[in-house]
């Protein structure tokens, strides 16, 4: 087993508690709202939705309905992390035991927010994990942050 760790950030202009809140809280809801061609449905197959729910995702990929299931280990309110491991799914392969996620969101200067993301591919045996195939789910993922972050501007009275 190897365990390979990758760090990316976004910025955003959306203030660190708004952002929290609309990504992390309010997500499922939000996800499907903004891009409905991307994912299909979120829901909550166990516990409230709290530390120790999973969710399974369904997404489109290309022509497929594909999915994978999410367990989250953490939510810090206070201090705008969250952290969450994909336990099952079509995003696995055959190389992956699990994939974990730990998203970090910190205040700028200027009121906006960075969001810091560190992923942690944790592999069967020997396989490795090339930077080429994360930064393909990377641009996915920001492609994604886009859209919320673009709802945000539009709609300011929400998630605040």
């Amino acid at each position: 087993m190897g365990v390979f760790t990758f760090e990316h950030e976004n910025t955003s202009v959306i203030p660190p508690a708004r952002l929290f809140k609309a990504l992390i809280l309010e997500g499922n809801n939000l996800v499907t709202k903004v891009a409905p061609q991307v994912i299909k449905s979120i829901e909550v197959i166990e516990g409230d939705g709290g530390v120790g729910s999973i969710k399974k995702v369904t997404f489109y990929d290309g022509n497929k309905v594909k999915f994978f299931k999410e367990k989250i280990e953490a939510i810090d309110k206070e201090n705008f992390t969250n952290l969450y491991t994909i336990i099952e799914g079509d995003v696995l392969t055959d190389k992956l035991e699990k994939v974990s996620y730990e998203k970090k969101i910190i205040a700028t200067p200027d009121g906006g927010s960075i969001v810091k993301n560190i992923s942690k591919f944790i592999t069967k045996g020997d396989a490795e994990v090339s930077e080429e195939e994360v930064k393909a789910g990377q641009q996915k993922t920001a492609g994604l942050f886009k859209l919320i972050e673009a709802y945000l501007l539009a709609n300011p009275d929400a998630y605040n």
